[in-house]
Parts: C-alpha cells; sequence; structure tokens
C-alpha cells in the first residue's frame, strides 16, 4: 500500500472527526499496488446511519484529507443504509483494505 502511517492517521482522523467513530474507512484501487507511481487516493467510508447530505460529507471528507496530503487528489465514496449501492461500493469491499 503506497500510503505512509503519517497519511494513514490523517485519514482516519479526518473521518472520525467529521463522520464520527463508527465510521470505516477502506483505501482502494491504484494506492494498493506497490509498484505502481503516483494517483489519487480513493476511499471508501461506511457509516452504520443514513446521511442527510452525502454530497457535501463526501466533498467535506475529500478537502480535509487532500488538504493533510498537501494537496492530493481524494475520492470519496459513501456507503450509507438510506445510499444506493452501485458497482464501485463492491469493488472497494472486495478489492480494498481497511484503514
Amino acid at each position: 500500500m503506497r500510503l505512509t502511517d503519517e497519511q494513514v492517521q490523517a485519514i482516519r482522523d479526518s473521518v472520525n472527526a467529521i463522520a464520527g467513530p463508527s465510521a470505516q474507512v477502506r483505501v482502494f484501487g491504484s494506492r494498493l499496488q506497490d509498484d505502481a507511481r503516483g494517483g489519487d487516493v480513493d476511499l471508501l467510508v461506511t457509516l452504520p446511519e443514513p446521511v442527510e447530505q452525502p454530497a457535501r460529507l463526501s466533498a467535506h471528507l475529500s478537502a480535509r484529507i487532500s488538504r493533510s496530503m498537501h494537496g492530493r487528489q481524494v475520492d470519496v465514496v459513501l456507503s450509507a443504509p438510506n445510499l444506493r449501492r452501485l458497482p464501485i461500493h463492491d469493488i472497494a469491499l472486495k478489492e480494498g483494505r481497511l484503514l
């Protein structure tokens, strides 16, 4: 996985602060390929409760994590009981790594 311990902790801290301690976060995509270079950070944030403003929450998480990673592009996919499940959710759950 191409994330430092400090980056992993920054992601966890940001998700905890914004989405709450019950949220889980997984990294998936190119950041799991040790031989790759560059690329964005793809995250799946799973919440046990419904989300009222998913676009706002996703954008807030993405911005905060991006700032902590010196401007690196961060894409956040949300999973919650009231949100539609898409194929990207299945990929992230199957291939992703829990942080």
